[in-house]
């Protein structure tokens, strides 16, 4: 199978990654691409919001199974222009990617189906928000109605600042405040079977202990020894599979993969939020753990043939990755500063631990800095302790002038584990 991933972030070299070691895949290619997933994948310029330049591509390339990692070009309908031009695609359509690229969309099909999540505010004036911020009190949820990269939500005691942030929002959404830890859960969907893979739980602030401001996620990890094992199941049946059949019902089935942020609350699991796609860094631990090889599992929900596959099968090993992060970050980012280490992380490290690249690009032979989030180092360990004493030794092998990370990532939970085990 030929497969054309479209995207340039750590997600999609994460998805690179399993799809190089699947067997079934002959010829792998990637746009745009960056300079990690240049050594697994034949790298191509697209603009990866042209739904057709995408699939004249796909097309010249012969790819039999087009792979959209990001949200934005899922939201610009660029699945719909590969599906038109007949070439499988592993990703929603434009009307149904609005699950994620409007806040307000996805309240609407919740209520319908039924799924439980936070009591909100869809506002468009000041007036409107300032009523909405009273009604629920502090700490204040105000999100972005639209995409905003993952840094569109405010939560906060200050009503000045969440008052600011709704004003810097043509529409926002505001809520009830969710108590209780997080977990992001994956589900690959066809649009009617419905196929959870393995929780994993990420780190959104930039600081260690949940400090500093909110980021697109700055580590994570899976599996998630404090969960009810029948969390999963419970989700299936509660938000997942009544989610897919409302859109289905609504006449704009939703294929690809739906990712549920769910809060487990002292009255039960509640939907934060929907995204549309992998999430990042999320997808970096979970495929991570995944035995089966993954091209064959993606086909199938292009083709609306998840009912015929056999059972996911997973590794017991545990999986943690950290995020390195650029100076600034979630600020503007200061980039062009050369990455070092990442051949001794290659000889010393793999295969228990390595580098995937999120923010880089090559200038000559060196591989520098190009974004915020710049690497996520994902190690896999017999428990959670071990798989971050090898991701923090990769990590610190790192150089990157003014870089940043979280030294905090799976600490407690490791903790946790390891005094149940005791």
């Amino acid at each position: 199978m030929k497969v054309l991933v479209i995207g340039s972030g750590a997600r999609e070299h994460a998805l690179c990654h399993s799809l190089s070691l699947d067997p079934d895949v002959t010829a792998l290619h990637c746009a745009p691409g960056n300079a990690g997933i240049a050594e697994v994948a034949q790298l191509h310029p697209v603009d990866a919001l042209d739904g057709a330049a995408v699939a004249e591509l796909a097309a010249g390339l012969g790819a039999e199974l087009v792979v959209v990692g990001p949200e934005a070009p899922l939201v610009a309908g660029v699945a719909d222009a590969v599906r038109e031009a007949g070439i499988p695609v592993f990703g929603p359509s434009k009307e149904a990617a609005q699950l994620e690229g409007s806040k307000a969309f996805a309240k609407d099909v919740m209520a319908a189906a039924g799924v439980p999540t936070a009591r909100s505010y869809v506002c468009t004036t000041a007036e409107e928000v300032a009523e909405a911020l009273d009604a629920f009190g502090a700490p204040y949820v105000v999100k972005d109605d639209g995409l905003a990269a993952g840094k569109g939500v405010v939560v906060t005691e200050d009503a000045d600042q969440a008052t600011a942030h709704a004003a810097g929002c043509e529409r926002v959404v505001i809520e009830e405040f969710l108590d209780g830890p997080e977990v992001s859960l994956f589900a690959i969907t066809d649009g009617e079977t419905v196929v959870p893979l393995q929780p994993a739980q990420d780190f959104k602030r930039a600081l260690d202990g949940d400090e500093g401001p909110n980021t697109g996620g700055m580590g994570a990890y899976s599996p998630l020894p404090w969960a009810d094992p029948k969390l999963v199941e419970e989700v299936l049946e509660t938000v997942l599979q009544p989610t897919v059949d409302e859109l289905r019902r609504r006449g704009t089935p939703f294929s690809g993969l739906l990712f549920a942020g769910l809060a487990i609350t002292g009255r039960g699991v509640r939907v934060i939020e929907f995204n549309a796609r992998f999430g990042d860094p999320e997808t970096q631990v979970v495929l991570a753990r995944l035995k089966t090889p993954l091209a064959g599992v993606l086909l199938a929900a292009a083709n609306g043939t998840l009912a015929d596959l056999a059972p996911l099968r997973w590794s017991e090993d545990a999986a943690v990755t950290v995020v390195v992060a650029s100076h600034n970050y979630p600020g503007t980012p200061r980039t062009g500063d050369p990455i070092t280490g990442l051949a001794e992380v290659a000889a010393e490290d793999a295969p228990h631990a390595y580098v995937l690249h999120a923010g880089t690009r090559r200038d000559g032979d060196a591989v520098v800095s190009a974004g915020g989030r710049v690497l996520s180092v994902t190690a896999v360990g017999g428990d959670l302790s071990e798989a971050r004493e090898r991701a923090y030794r990769a990590v610190g092998r790192i150089g990157l002038d003014g870089s940043q990370h979280r030294t905090d990532i799976a600490a407690k939970a490791a903790r946790e584990a390891a005094a149940a085990r005791a």
